[in-house]
C-alpha cells in the first residue's frame, strides 16, 4: 500500500492536518488544515519557495530604527506570518500559528502576541476565521485562550500531556486542543 493510499484511507475517517511549513508537501498532500511552530517555520525557511519572503522581511528589518533585538523579533514575526499566509492559500481550512513558548507563562504577553499575529494576517488579506493561534496549555496560556476566544480569536492549545489540561482548555472555550499523542500512548502502555 502506498503512502498516498494510506492518506486517502485516513481522509475517510478523519480530517488531515499537516504539521509542517513545507509548502510543496502541503501542496502535494492537500491537507484540510496545517499547523506550524517556530521550529517548523525555521526549517521551512530553508526551502526555495520562501526566498522572496526572507529577502523582503530582511529588507524591511534593515529599514527599521530601534533596538536590534526588537527588530530581530519583528522580522521573525513577519517571517512566521508570511509562511502562514502562503500556507493559507493551499488549505481550505485553517493555519495554526504558534506564540513562542518563551511567553508560555505570561498571559498578557501571549494575548498581545496573538492580537499582533491576527492584525498581521488581516493586513496580509488573511481573515482571522482562517487562523488559529497556537498557545502552550500552561495555566497562563489557558487564561490567555479564554480571553482571546471571548474576543473572537480562535485558539489551538498545545503541549497537552494529561486529561486535566485538556479539560481546562475545554472549559476555557478553546477552539481546538492538540494533545501530544505519543505521551497518551506512553500513558496507555504504562497503565494498560
Amino acid at each position: 500500500m502506498t503512502s498516498l493510499s494510506r492518506l486517502s484511507q485516513l481522509r475517510d475517517l478523519s480530517v488531515v492536518v499537516a504539521d509542517t511549513g513545507d509548502y510543496e508537501a502541503i501542496k502535494r498532500l492537500k491537507p484540510v488544515d496545517c499547523t506550524t511552530n517556530p521550529t517548523l517555520v525555521k526549517k521551512a525557511l530553508d526551502l526555495p519557495v520562501y526566498a522572496d519572503l526572507i529577502e523582503n522581511a530582511l529588507a524591511w528589518g534593515r529599514g527599521q530604527a530601534g533596538e536590534r533585538e526588537t527588530i530581530v523579533h519583528a522580522v521573525a514575526d513577519r517571517l512566521t506570518v508570511g509562511v502562514g499566509t502562503l500556507l493559507s492559500t493551499l488549505v481550505p481550512g485553517r493555519v495554526s500559528t504558534e506564540v513562542d513558548a518563551d511567553q508560555a507563562h505570561d498571559t498578557a504577553a501571549t494575548v498581545a502576541k496573538a492580537r499582533q499575529f491576527i492584525a498581521m494576517y488581516e493586513a496580509a488579506g488573511v481573515p482571522r476565521s482562517k487562523v488559529l493561534i497556537k498557545i502552550a496549555a500552561t495555566w497562563e496560556g489557558v487564561e490567555a485562550a479564554r480571553q482571546l476566544q471571548a474576543e473572537g480569536i480562535d485558539c489551538n492549545l498545545t503541549l497537552i500531556f494529561n486529561p486535566t489540561q485538556a479539560l481546562a482548555c475545554s472549559e476555557a472555550g478553546a477552539f481546538l486542543i492538540s494533545p501530544f499523542v505519543g505521551r497518551i500512548l506512553d500513558w496507555y502502555v504504562a497503565n494498560g
